[in-house]
């Protein structure tokens, strides 16, 4: 019977992957704070970014921000109550319902990303080419 070596990870895969976690950490905290601004929590606000951008069934809604459909029902009626989203029926099936943001949920939504500085400020310090060499290392990340 063979044996299955571990393979061993390098020194920079190991520095490269903790960096990668300290930028999402940074970049989440910095999301929940500009939230916070708001008065919305971080899921009210990955929401409304959401639905800023399009109308969507609750279910998809779900499976974007993976969690349970009961979990978004709460999270748009909160927003609802707020006036920054609310429901339509889908105009392809009258039974689905779709949750859309308002024109002052699209507002703070705009607020919101404009509030976020982390990404954007030391991105800007890199050129174009650093820029797009970075973001054709991340999409092969993700499509490998």
């Amino acid at each position: 019977m063979a044996t299955q070596k571990t393979p061993r990870i390098d020194p920079l895969t190991v520095e490269v992957v903790e960096l990668i976690g300290t930028v999402v950490a940074r970049y989440h905290e910095e999301y929940e704070d500009a939230a916070a601004e708001h008065a919305l929590t971080g899921a009210q606000a990955r929401l409304l970014g959401l639905l800023s951008l399009e109308s969507l069934p609750m279910r998809r809604l779900a499976q974007q921000l993976k969690c349970e459909p009961s979990n978004v029902t709460g999270i748009v009626d909160r927003l609802e109550a707020r006036g920054l989203v609310e429901r339509r029926p889908d105009p392809a099936d009258r039974r689905v319902k779709l949750a859309a943001a308002t024109a002052e949920g699209r507002k703070v939504a705009r607020g919101l990303r404009d509030s976020l500085n982390f990404a954007r400020e030391p991105l800007a310090g890199l050129s174009e080419e650093e820029r797009l060499t970075l973001r054709d290392l991340l999409r092969r990340m993700l499509t490998a």
